[in-house]
């Protein structure tokens, strides 16, 4: 069956995903690549006694229908001879200089496949401190992080993504201000995400109104105390001027943690959605939520299936990637992590006629999410069954609460799917729309206008008021403050910009609490938001329990990827997608 795609999503399958021979012509269509990835990943399965022909075509059958879709890497690689399948990585930077240029190199080589990569730089000695081999001293962990990104940006990924880390650095580090503030300057570490890893540690000390101290990883002494209002005001003033650091709340993480036998978890992935050990990796998919309405509900006994489907597909990854290092291939199957989640949740909503901002929209959103954490986990209790729990199992807290058997040590995140929702032709993951009309920009230079096709659909049925609606809809890129059309309409399609901060944070807040690892969502706020309110936000996050948080105020960052029709010029950056 060939998918119904967008002209958008074709020209980013032919830029980036299809097979080409040596002279660059097309040796495959959107079809034809989903009948390779849908072979590939069934082939593990005669290893365990089933039917790859069977599991190929339901395969091939959720890839076409576009009701799921697995990461970026496992398109563009599987079915190719040494094909990485794997989206998230987390590497280890220990405080000595073979450790950071192994990781350095193990980073390269990740990028070079489709990967993406996240450090905690926490062990790293403060800059100043010194060095006993040399006699010198030491440059800091944010000097370090330079070299990363200056290596990320001279490495293609295959050609086709460029790289992409998540940098994290504990709250309590001597450096912390420096690492704050190292995005705020234009061009710096531009190909990473930063995140404060923060603890409840500083919180306490924040409601005591108690000094904080700053704490040298190589020796565990306090170097100085600083006051934890300012701290939080300079992490929210930076934020505010670029839109990082974000916050990863690693108590928060580690209190969830699945297998805590085996270490305490640090970093995360480049979006955020997958805090993992060190050498771990993990594969993700997304169910496509768009694609299971039937009449004014969702079809549960088909979303049910496409969701057992896709549980056994992201674990056959695992079977049929080529893993990078022999540490990671050791790491990822002792705990066979797995992200299932879904996109396209703005898009349910408009075709439900439920505004994005609503007890409706939340509590849908809730009943989703506790479906499919259920689902997931029955998929991977059944292949836990047949085929094996992970080699960490017994180690793992699920024996402790009933469990016999289980495959995975987790089996569900939300990614935030900006590539994959393209390509599906859906809103990404579980952000309302950006705007009813946004320029996207691709990696070769072009820019798309797309208009939400709901409201072009509305359009259709305006009449003559059409054009005076598309007008406003280019200008402005919402149709909420337009009196001409009812109330109801208006909103129905509200925008990432007009929903209040506080709904953004319930909304993710509903899915982080049914899901085992983390939420990749991002707090939009309007260009003229204060320091202030993003301050609130870090701490209306911390109340809800979310795992992570990130907050961007509309033009703070030129080259954002999205952007207004009347406001291309900003959108001139790369795409941190899965």
């Amino acid at each position: 069956m060939e998918p119904h795609l967008s002209p958008a999503a074709i020209a980013v399958l032919e830029e980036r995903y299809l097979r080409r021979d040596d002279t660059g012509a097309l040796l495959e269509d959107a079809d034809g690549m989903f009948r390779r990835v849908a072979r590939a990943v069934a082939a593990p399965s005669e290893k365990f006694g089933e039917s790859p022909q069977e599991w190929e075509e339901r395969f091939y059958e959720r890839l076409s229908s576009l009701q799921f879709l697995p990461n970026s890497p496992t398109l563009m690689n599987a079915g190719l001879p040494g094909g990485q399948l794997a989206a998230c990585f987390v590497l280890p930077v220990d405080d000595d200089l073979d450790s950071i240029f192994t990781a350095l190199l193990r980073m390269a080589r990740i990028h070079q496949t489709g990967g993406g990569t996240g450090f905690s730089f926490s062990a790293l000695r403060p800059r100043g401190d010194r060095v006993r081999s040399t006699g010198g001293v030491t440059s800091g962990p944010v000097s370090f992080m330079e070299l990363f990104d200056h290596t990320t940006a001279v490495i293609r990924e295959g050609g086709r993504r460029r790289g992409a880390n998540m940098g994290v650095l504990r709250v309590s580090h001597p450096d912390i201000e420096d690492f704050v503030r190292a995005k705020v300057t234009p061009g710096r570490l531009e190909n990473f995400n930063i995140s404060v890893g923060m603890t409840e540690g500083f919180f306490e000390a924040l409601e005591r109104g108690q000094p904080f101290p700053l704490v040298n990883p190589r020796t565990g002494a306090i170097v100085r105390h600083v006051d934890p209002n300012h701290l939080l005001d300079l992490i929210a003033e930076a934020a505010w001027e670029c839109g990082d650091p974000g916050l990863v709340f690693l108590d928060e993480i580690n209190k969830h943690h699945t297998v805590p036998a085996l270490g305490t978890i640090e970093a995360t992935n480049p979006c955020g959605e997958q805090p993992l050990l060190p050498n771990e990796s993990c594969v993700l998919g997304s169910i496509s939520l768009p694609r299971f309405v039937s009449g004014n509900d969702l079809d549960w006994p088909e979303l049910r299936s496409a969701i057992h489907d896709a549980v056994v597909f992201l674990d056959n990854v695992i079977e049929a990637t080529a893993h990078p290092f022999p540490e990671i291939e050791a790491a990822t199957r002792r705990t066979r992590k797995i992200g299932l989640g879904v996109m396209g949740l703005a898009d349910l909503l408009i075709e439900l006629n439920i505004p994005y901002d609503s007890i409706e929209a939340v509590s849908l959103a809730g009943e989703i999410v506790a479906f499919l954490s259920v689902e997931a986990r029955i998929a991977s209790l059944e292949l836990g069954k047949r085929r094996g729990s992970f080699p960490a199992f017994p180690e793992s807290i699920w024996p402790g609460i009933g469990y016999r058997a289980l495959r995975n040590a987790t089996v569900t995140c939300i990614a935030p799917t900006g590539t994959i929702s393209l390509i599906a032709g859906v809103s990404s993951g579980i952000e309302p729309l950006f705007a009813l009309a946004v320029c996207r920009r691709l990696l070769d230079g072009r820019h798309f206008v797309e208009v939400h096709p709901a409201l072009e659909r509305l359009l259709a049925e305006l009449g003559d008021q059409a054009p005076a609606v598309r007008e406003h809809v280019e200008q402005h890129g919402s149709i909420r403050d337009l009196a001409s059309l009812p109330e109801e309409v208006r909103r129905r399609f509200p925008t990432a910009l007009e929903i209040a901060p506080e709904w953004h944070v319930r909304m993710q807040s509903q899915f982080q609490a049914y899901v085992d690892a983390a939420v990749s969502k991002t707090i939009n706020l309007p260009a003229d938001a204060t320091p202030a309110q993003v301050r609130d936000i870090y701490l209306m996050a911390r109340e809800h329990r979310l795992k992570g948080i990130t907050v961007y105020r509309y033009g703070s960052r030129r080259g954002q990827v999205l952007s207004l029709v009347d406001d291309a010029a900003l959108a001139e950056c790369r795409e941190c997608a899965v």
